[in-house]
């Protein structure tokens, strides 16, 4: 009885003790839920919904919902919050407990606040008696519904546009004509027809059967095959006189200089996996046009705005969240366009480049490169075969040259004179005796001679030195000079020394060598040869020194309010150095004896000097010739212009190259 007694009154503890004993509140559990959620644990989220939410939804559903729609919207910086009361509220219902909330997060379209309720249920496990959340859609956003989905749409800005200093377009966004077929509408022989518009677009019949076999075409639907050049009316009209196909105006980008101004404009493509990988950070998506050269990849950033988002419910339409684009940024260069077409029709069929500036003001007023292409080709639609053409031309029409270096040949020779007379090695009027067509320093130079351009003079001071361009002068100059004291002039010329400029400009070098330690070396490098190499702009920047007093000025791309030099290299050579330097170029061009003074332009006073660079690696070797002319004019001087042009060799060299500046000086100049 005692043994019974004891035991009944242990029950009675454990009932009395179980009854007294409460279960997490709705609160506590919504709180544990909140902060599952910052953190964005969904599948643990997922324990905590009704037993009716689980019957709609799996745990890999509730999961893979909600990430899927975080993950496409952007959620950052999520953040809901529930403060706890510190009484429980009063509730009619005991099992049903409401329980509101606040959530702000940061997304693709923008900030996202709103504030929500929450609804817990109280329900019996196998366990234990709890409260579990009746999820449901509005808690991701309070507008979605069961079978709703959320929905992104980029709002594309308009890209800049690039213009010339006088307002023409480089770059443009603009309405273009665009090739389309019906399939429907071929005729009875559609191969046939198809042919005939491969042959006129520069395509196959596989490019166009590709772009046909897209699974949304149907018979009566236009299908876009390429965008065409507007200036080309002839093949639009052959085109569209064919059955089935037709034009539509479409938005795209343009360049109306083409093919003059290819290595400057560049153009725009479909952004590469590398590519976005990359950029993955900066707004980029898959479906992204990005610079891929020229001015459009230098300003890509400036160009190309900020894209746009709405978030909103495919259903109803009920924006989320919106923010709209903003256009990209218009840039205006200091780029003369008909003068970069004077020069590039001068260099045409050739492979070579050109740089112009304006000598007094620094600015950049041409860039040009040959052989070129049209970069429209690369927006409109361009053949793998027509491509492959451009990328396996040898003589690289992809690639521009003007921002490349080269041995810049006898137009060195002003640079060396300018160094030789700031070091004491070279008095003007000084003469050296110089007979014969080759001329040696002594044995120790084994059978390696340095040939004259001309036997014109015997008795050479440095103005006939420049005239005639007597590369024994200049190699004496050299060595005269010395090895440290060569390398210095030549670094206050900003050899060495990468040009602050927005489109990459490969650094000009002296030697990969040891000029101290090899004297043929030297010598060669006082008229432009042995391992000197200077890109066309580096060229161009350092003849301005002639016109400035002796400092050199830092070209510039980017159009100001007013044209503003910008010194580069103070006073690199003396005022007095420089008018006697100056004095001698006006000579190169105007004595009958110089090698630029053919052909004689009527009304206008040049200075300049001519240059031929022998590409060669032993004195044995015949090699291929570089013929250059940098050309500046003398009456309120406005233009310098450097021209190369490769493979002269048994076309006069440099007197290949005059005749065609001459030319734009005399167009640009009338």
């Amino acid at each position: 009885m005692k043994k019974s007694c004891i035991l009944a009154a242990i029950v009675l503890l454990i009932v009395v003790l179980g009854a007294c004993s409460k279960g997490p509140t709705p609160e506590e559990r919504f709180q544990e839920y909140v902060s599952l959620w910052n953190e964005q644990k969904f599948n643990e989220m997922y324990d905590f919904l009704s037993a009716d939410a689980k019957s709609k939804m799996t745990e890999k559903e509730f999961t893979d919902r909600y990430k899927k729609i975080y993950q496409s919207i952007e959620v950052r910086s999520l953040k809901v919050t529930y403060d706890k009361p510190e009484e429980e509220a009063d509730r009619g219902d005991e099992k049903k407990a409401s329980l509101p909330y606040a959530l702000k997060m940061e997304t693709l379209a923008g900030p996202v606040e709103f504030k929500q309720g929450a609804v817990f249920v109280q329900e019996e496990t196998d366990k234990e008696e709890n409260w579990f959340l009746a999820w449901n859609p509005s808690m991701i956003f309070p507008q979605l519904k069961e079978g709703d989905a959320v929905r992104v749409s980029e709002i594309k800005p308009l890209r800049g546009s690039i213009f010339d200093k006088y307002g023409n377009g480089i770059a443009i966004q603009a309405k273009v004509p665009e090739i389309q077929v019906v399939p429907g509408q071929l005729g009875d022989n559609p191969e046939k027809v198809k042919a005939e518009a491969a042959k006129l677009l520069n395509l196959s019949v596989k490019d166009i059967d590709s772009k046909l076999s897209a699974n949304w075409v149907k018979p009566n639907v236009s299908v876009p095959i390429m965008k065409v050049d507007p200036a080309n009316k002839e093949l639009l009209k052959k085109v569209t006189s064919l059955p089935g196909f037709q034009k539509a105006d479409v938005d795209s980008r343009y360049y109306p200089q083409g093919e003059s101004s290819a290595h400057l404009s560049g153009y725009i493509g479909s952004i590469s996996a590398e590519q976005l990988e990359d950029l993955k950070d900066k707004g980029y998506t898959s479906r992204s046009q990005i610079g891929k050269s020229g001015l459009e990849y230098v300003y890509e950033e400036r160009l190309r705005g900020k894209s746009g988002y709405r978030i909103f419910i495919d259903s109803s339409d009920e924006t989320i969240a919106e923010t709209p684009a903003e256009n990209g940024e218009d840039i205006t260069v200091t780029i003369d366009s008909d003068l970069q077409k004077q020069l590039y029709n001068q260099l045409k069929g050739d492979s070579g480049t050109a740089v112009a500036l304006h000598p007094k003001t620094g600015e950049t007023l041409a860039m040009v490169s040959s052989p070129s292409y049209n970069p429209n080709q690369f927006v409109f639609g361009m053949s793998s075969a027509a491509y492959s053409a451009l990328a396996e031309n040898p003589q690289k029409p992809l690639s521009a040259k003007f921002n490349k270096t080269f041995s810049p040949g006898s137009t060195f020779k002003a640079i060396t004179a300018a160094v030789g007379l700031k070091t004491g090695a070279i008095e003007p009027e000084a003469v050296k005796k110089i007979n014969g067509p080759s001329w040696q320093k002594g044995p120790e130079w084994g059978k390696y001679t340095i040939t004259r351009v001309s036997e014109t003079y015997s008795s050479v001071n440095l103005e006939r030195a420049l005239v005639s361009s007597d590369n024994i002068y200049f190699a004496q100059a050299a060595l005269d000079i010395g090895p440290e004291a060569f390398k210095k002039g030549l670094e206050e010329f900003g050899f060495s020394e990468e040009i602050d400029y927005p489109f990459p400009i490969t650094t000009s070098s002296i030697s990969t060598s040891d000029l101290a330690a090899e004297e043929i070396l030297l010598a060669d490098s006082g008229y432009g040869q042995g391992e000197v190499q200077m890109s066309p702009m580096h060229l161009a920047a350092a003849y301005t020194v002639f016109l400035n007093e002796g400092s050199m000025l830092k070209p510039y791309l980017e159009k100001k309010d007013q044209p503003a030099p910008e010194i580069w290299k103070e006073a690199v050579v003396s005022p007095e150095n420089t008018s006697i330097i100056l004095s001698d170029l006006i000579k190169v061009v105007e004595d009958p004896t110089g090698t630029a003074h053919d052909p004689k332009l009527p009304n206008i006073k040049l200075a300049g000097k001519t240059g031929t660079a022998e590409l060669k690696t032993t004195k044995e070797e015949i090699g291929k010739e570089n013929g250059w002319f940098v050309g500046m004019n003398m009456e309120n001087p406005e233009l310098l212009i450097t021209m190369m042009i490769e493979d002269v060799k048994d076309r006069g060299g440099s007197h290949y190259v005059v005749p065609k500046v001459k030319q734009v000086f005399s167009g640009y100049l009338k």
